[in-house]
């Protein structure tokens, strides 16, 4: 182990609180309100809000069968999804093609997501467990937009946190989804933004418990497919919202 990475271990030990810290949650949200391209106010609030939810998750983890071996691989998510080779095999219709469609049509990156978090979390890269389970709930953000079919408007972003919750319990995630329901509300009340992300959080809750998948086997798959087995049901009523009226929210405060 590099002098590098055993004090990113030795600072993690040090500063991890699974203490709520409010107040440092609602400042982040307010500045991510003013820019909803600041991701790192995003970081700033799950790393607020996540109380016991990743300790939680990674006992949960460990207790199914390719969770548990994924636990034990500990392999960065990371690497693959930014591996233009890799990505380039899987053919449209499969979860892995549906990815990289995703990711080139909007000029994404898992490294790029990953750097600004390292801005809120110096010691994100560090090898404790608890921390790679926390960048693989990061790393696999993208590909939960895929499964779900929620986009990258500001509705689409709130929903797609909100099925997080419902996956993770992570109350970051609920705080996101909830708090930008209402702020696209006040900017448009003709969109069911709150029904939206009701309906995303319940759909987190009856799919599958996604972190402990083998992402990389699942790339293999056909979308549609995958959705089935999974239990993820259709985003009926954020695909309801038209395509115009999505991506016209500005969600910035007056």
């Amino acid at each position: 182990m590099t002098m590098t990475t055993a004090t990113g271990s030795e600072d993690f030990m040090r500063n991890r609180s699974e203490r709520l810290r409010p107040i440092r949650a609602i400042k982040a949200f307010g500045r991510l309100i003013r820019d909803k391209e600041d991701t790192a106010q995003v970081f700033e609030i799950m790393n607020a809000l996540s109380g016991r939810s990743v300790s939680r998750g990674y006992h949960q983890l460990l207790k199914t069968g390719e969770g548990g071996r994924q636990a034990f691989l500990r392999d960065e998510l990371a690497h693959k999804l930014d591996d233009p080779t890799w990505l380039a095999q899987f053919p449209e219709g499969t979860v892995g093609g549906a990815y990289r469609a995703f990711r080139e049509a909007r000029g994404f990156s898992a490294d790029g997501l990953a750097a600004v978090e390292r801005e809120v979390i110096p010691f994100i890269d560090a090898p404790h467990p608890l921390i790679w389970y926390s960048r693989r709930l990061r790393d696999v953000h993208d590909i939960w937009h895929v499964l779900t079919g929620y986009e990258t408007d500001a509705l689409g972003e709130a929903c797609v946190v909100s099925f997080s919750y419902g996956q993770t319990r992570n109350l970051g995630f609920a705080f996101i989804g909830w708090g930008a329901a209402r702020e696209v509300q006040r900017e448009n009340r003709s969109i069911p933004a709150r029904k939206a992300v009701f309906q995303a959080w319940r759909n987190g809750r009856a799919a599958r418990w996604l972190p402990a998948l083998d992402y990389e086997a699942l790339f293999e798959r056909p979308l549609d497919e995958v959705r089935q087995t999974l239990g993820i049901r259709p985003p009926t009523v954020y695909d309801a919202v038209p395509v115009a009226a999505r991506q016209g929210l500005k969600l910035r405060s007056a």
